[in-house]
């Protein structure tokens, strides 16, 4: 079955950086767009970015802008995500998963699939 393996999270002071990577189990990744999520305990699951896999357009979510980058490597069938000046309200659980539709951008993460089990980011003194 088609999931992704995120990687890379871990416990970092805030003002920190960390670089997280996934990759897809079974399947190239070079057709999908790619969205990454996080979820903090008792909230919603939130989109953070996603990178397009016609132009490589990016977006992000407001908290982040400035701060995270989404990149594809599609040789390497990785899509990463660099976050730099670590905020405590960016901890959670980190996921990325694929976007058959191309359309769902920020706004809808139900048409996203093939996610994995995430990778957790804890940041605290």
């Amino acid at each position: 079955q088609k999931h992704f393996v995120e990687s890379g999270g871990g416990l970092v002071h805030p003002g920190g950086s960390l670089t997280l990577s996934c990759a897809p189990s079974g399947f190239s990744l070079s057709y999908y767009t790619i969205g990454w999520f996080r979820q903090a305990p008792g909230r919603e699951r939130e989109a953070v970015s996603y990178i397009s896999a016609k132009n490589g357009a990016t977006d992000y979510a407001d908290s982040v802008k400035g701060r995270f980058t989404i990149s594809r490597d599609d040789a390497k069938n990785t899509v990463y995500l660099q976050m730099t000046r670590l905020r405590s309200d960016d901890t959670g659980l980190y996921y990325c998963a694929a976007d058959p539709t191309d359309l769902a951008g920020l706004h809808f993460i139900s048409p996203y699939d093939y996610w994995g089990q995430g990778t957790q980011v804890t940041v605290s003194t």
